[in-house]
Parts: C-alpha cells; structure tokens; sequence
C-alpha cells in the first residue's frame, strides 16, 4: 500500500469524522452511503473535462448514454488526438448538441497547445484553477467545480450552481421548501471539507433526475 494511498484514505476518514461532528444531517447520510473515498479513476484531465461538458444541463442518464456514443465513436477513455479526428457530424450524431461538440473542440485544442496541463493547475490554488478553466469558452463555473473536486481532488469545493446539491439541501435542511441561500448557510459547518459532504447529498438525490 503506497504513501499515497494511505494518506488518501486518513482524509477521507477525518473528512467523514468532522462533517458526522459537524453537522447532525451528515451524520445520517455517512451512515448510510459513507464511507467517502477519493475516486480511483486514471483518467486524463481531458476525459474529465470533457465528461463535464457533456453533462451541463443533463440527467445523468442521458448524460452517460451520449458519452458512450462518443466514446464509440472516438476513444475510452475520451483524447484529445481521437475527438478531433472524429467529424463533427459523426460527434453530433450521437446526440451532443453543436454548442457542446465546439467546446469540447475548445478544449481538445488548449490541452494540445499546452496552454493547458493537469501539471499547470495542480500549482494552483482553487480560484486560480477556475480562473484558468473558465478562460475556456464552454467552461463554465460548474465545470471547473467538478474538476477540482474529482479531477483534483480538492477537499473543499462548493458548487453552488448545482441543482441536485440545491435540491438535497432543501429536502434535507428544510422540509423541501425553497429559502434564500439555504446551501450556502449549512455548507459552512462542513468547511474544510465540503467536496465530501457535496458528495454524500448526490448519493441522496436520484441522479435519473439530476441536471445542472
């Protein structure tokens, strides 16, 4: 077992310990989704990107159907070098809309130029790393959110523009009811670790009706 791992796993566990102390709602959901774990996944900073992309505004059904096509069509994981050698009218084909198949172009072509590296970003703080993802048309606030959370693995990430994390909030911390940001109050007991308790309100809502 690597440093690495064992370092990975001591966050996870103090991450799940605060936010049980923390917060009497985790505690219930650690109790029936937890333990946390960091994602395992070797994929590129392209493949998350680009998964990314695909999602804005779907379910995750329909989100992960249209991957599949294009990974078909292209490459799994996703690259850049397979995606711009696939047509557009073959990448459209499988169901992604014209605005999303030109950023995901967008992208394919800044992580080619070296404008951007997973090396680059791994320097930089949280706000930087958004800052940077977000120069890139077709990278929205969300976007560069996911990838600090599952790309980089950053422990204290809050995407506020989340409608499944909006969601949860509301069935979880107010009997369903909209307020006033209502997310923004209750995420503050569970600094520094809110990516994980971002984590544990998806496991609650059904991802079949989650868009953002």
């Amino acid at each position: 077992m690597t440093d690495d791992h064992n370092s990975s796993e001591k966050k996870c566990r103090d991450a799940d310990r605060h936010l049980r102390k923390a917060d009497p709602v985790m505690e219930r959901l650690i109790k029936r989704y937890g333990p946390f774990k960091f994602s395992n996944s070797s994929h590129s900073m392209f493949h998350h990107l680009a998964s990314a992309i695909i999602s804005q505004q779907l379910s995750i059904k329909a989100a992960a159907t249209i991957q599949l096509r294009i990974m078909r069509l292209t490459s799994n994981p996703l690259s850049p070098k397979s995606y711009m050698e696939a047509g557009l009218e073959d990448i459209r084909s499988a169901g992604l809309s014209k605005s999303k198949a030109s950023y995901i172009r967008n992208l394919a072509l800044a992580i080619q130029s070296k404008a951007l590296s997973k090396a680059l970003l791994k320097g930089m703080d949280d706000a930087e790393v958004k800052k940077h993802l977000t120069a890139i048309k077709g990278i929205g606030a969300w976007t560069a959110e996911m990838y600090l959370m599952f790309g980089l693995n950053r422990l204290d990430i809050l995407s506020l523009g989340d409608a499944g994390l909006q969601r949860a909030a509301r069935q979880l911390y107010n009997k369903g009811k909209p307020r006033d940001n209502l997310l923004t109050l209750v995420s503050e007991a569970w600094r520094p670790y809110r990516t994980v308790a971002c984590w544990y309100l998806w496991q609650h809502v059904d991802p079949e009706e989650d868009c953002v």
